[in-house]
């Protein structure tokens, strides 16, 4: 499922990006010469934006959980310190 998210940001990635170098290039009154590098930039930025959002909010933050065997370990090593200062 996740793939599936990244895979649809990238694809509105790709049309975002090129309405925002087709709007530079209209404001300007020509096209760029290195039309593909500008692009690439302007992709790279949004991508990288947009995928820590997509991770943030389809990777669930883990939080670490006692087991019993967790539990086990906390109390015998509570045990060999109160051995240790009780000699």
């Amino acid at each position: 499922m996740e793939m599936l998210y990244y895979t649809l940001a990238a694809i509105v990635l790709y049309g975002i990006s090129d309405y925002i170098l087709n709007t530079i290039e209209i404001r300007m009154g020509k096209r760029l010469p290195n039309r593909s590098f500008y692009f690439l930039i302007i992709i790279t930025v949004l991508a990288l934006i947009t995928f820590s959002v997509v991770r943030a909010l389809v990777i669930p933050i883990e939080i670490p959980q006692q087991t019993s065997t967790t539990q086990i370990q906390t109390a015998d090593k509570a045990q060999q310190s109160s051995k240790e200062t009780g000699k």
